[in-house]
């Protein structure tokens, strides 16, 4: 039986082999030799170490020229990306909630034969210092079905207003101007809207629904509490999110995105607001609308 005995093998330096410019190590220990002066397995192992050795190097020197050149680029895109998320919006909802107060829910997708309908409210009523406030709602593909807009004050059993909808031509966010319709808010009385594309006029129940609640914050009291910004920019949005003026920083983006649809700065400041709203289809949406116009 063939007996194996270990032996030991140093790099300690590299030369240059004559006329070549790879470099080669220098072996300044060699294996002992086995009883009967018999030879270890230094001559087949030497060889394949080599080999091994050579192979690390190599693998070394083209392996960390990728670590260098991806540690420089990783600083650079994390402060990029920190720069445009300290100047996304943060809604601040108000201390006084009423719940479930969205009808409708979330986008559940835009692939399906019937159109889905989403308003662009939290799920607790949205406050707003405007007498005569634009509302916004999303549709996720053209429809032939009747729209309608409904409007109700919660202390009252009859709408205050209920009457057709113009229909969209495109998909996405769309807007009612209660100024247009003239209608007008009191303040500190809460409402429901309601966005509806009837499908049998014979059968509501079978209406496609979705709404919210808004109420109107007298602007001398809201001055009172926070601050309220009546301009309509990017800075505004901001400024009037964390107010708790939903549909002032909603409205406002929406215009300013129908103004300039394919800056997508706006796109990504609208999408910022849905989401903490939960409305994550519609800021999808968004978002993908992005990579479109620039195609």
């Amino acid at each position: 039986m063939n007996r194996r005995y270990p032996f030991i093998l140093t790099i300690e330096t590299m030369r240059m082999a004559e006329g070549s410019e790879t470099m080669y190590p220098i072996l300044t220990h060699v294996p002992s030799r086995g009883p009967g002066g018999r030879r270890a397995t230094f001559d087949r192992c030497v060889p394949r170490m080599l080999a091994v050795t050579g192979l690390s190097l190599m693998l070394t020197v083209l392996w960390f020229p990728s670590l260098t050149t991806a540690s420089d680029d990783h600083p650079r895109t994390t402060q990029a990306s920190q720069a445009e998320d300290l100047q996304l919006p943060l809604y601040t909802p108000p201390k006084q909630l009423t719940p479930r107060a969205r009808v409708g829910g979330s986008l559940r997708g835009t692939e399906g034969k019937e159109p889905e309908i989403v308003a662009l409210v939290p799920d607790h009523v949205g406050l707003t210092v405007k007498q005569t406030p634009t509302l916004n709602w999303f549709l996720s593909k053209p429809t032939t079905y009747p729209l309608f807009f409904t409007l109700n004050d919660t202390q009252k059993l009859l709408p205050i207003y209920e009457g057709p909808l113009p229909a969209p031509t495109q998909a996405g966010v769309q807007s009612i101007d209660l100024k247009a319709l003239d209608l007008a808010l009191e303040p500190n009385i809460q409402y429901r809207w309601f966005v509806s594309a009837k499908r049998n006029p014979d059968s509501p129940s079978q209406d496609i629904v979705a709404g919210g609640m808004i109420e109107r914050c007298e602007f001398s009291e809201c001055l009172m509490i926070t601050t309220v910004n009546t301009t309509c920019d990017q800075n505004s949005v901001r400024t009037n999110a964390m107010a708790s003026m939903w549909y002032e920083a909603i409205a406002c983006v929406s215009s300013l995105i129908e103004q300039e649809p394919k800056d997508p700065s706006l796109r990504r400041l609208r999408a910022a607001l849905l989401r903490q709203v939960g409305l994550n289809g519609v800021a999808e949406w968004d978002l993908k609308s992005i990579h479109t116009d620039e195609q």
